[in-house]
């Protein structure tokens, strides 16, 4: 009761303009905190196919450019404009000067965090095993693949310079396990389709 007496008689005795930059500072360092926490219990990231300790995924058209734009930086940008506006006004009364440093402060904030997202992104690009690297690529039946694309089977297939089990069909005749095979078609982030190779 005291401790609420106490905050309620401090933020009755700031200015307009502090409150404002007290409440943008609060609410937003709060979001930063619970958007942290999130990202690392992995709750704001797409789950992917994993094979082998590796991500396994489709290529699609993925926007990787740099952008200004996002959750993250418009959140960073707040935090930082509502502390930095509480700092310079602690150091000066000038308003005007609070607003324009807090900006500068919140648009540098904005575009760091902007810029390591893309980095972020860009690396976990590089690291994704892409199907589509498979085709054309020589492998071998893991299990038994059915004839005339009445099931699947398994093979083994080097996609970027890592072997990977990958489901895999047929349109032809029942290929054996231990038989060698050609991927000619990605069917869809784990199945390929593939023909058997006649070797000698």
């Amino acid at each position: 009761m005291l401790t609420q007496l106490l905050i309620t008689q401090w933020w009755d005795e700031l200015t307009t303009v502090h409150q404002v930059f007290w409440g943008i500072a609060l609410v937003f360092t709060i979001l930063f905190i619970i958007q942290f926490i999130m990202s690392l219990i992995g709750l704001d990231y797409d789950s992917d196919i994993e094979i082998g300790g590796d991500t396994l995924e489709a290529d699609v058209d993925l926007d990787h450019s740099f952008q200004i734009f996002s959750l993250r930086s418009v959140i960073a940008f707040f935090s930082f404009f509502g502390w930095i506006g509480i700092f310079v006004l602690g150091k000066s009364e000038q308003v005007w000067i609070a607003v324009i440093l807090a900006t500068l402060g919140g648009l540098v904030a904005m575009v760091t965090v902007a810029y390591l997202m893309y980095l972020m992104t860009k690396l976990e690009e590089e690291g994704n095993i892409h199907i589509q690297n498979a085709i054309d690529e020589a492998g071998e039946v893991y299990l038994t693949i059915p004839e005339s694309n009445s099931g699947r089977g398994k093979i083994h297939v080097n996609i970027q310079g890592s072997l990977k089990e990958v489901d895999a069909v047929t349109n032809g005749k029942e290929i054996p396990t231990g038989s060698k095979i050609k991927v000619v078609e990605i069917i869809n982030k784990n199945t390929v389709l593939v023909e058997s190779i006649q070797i000698g």
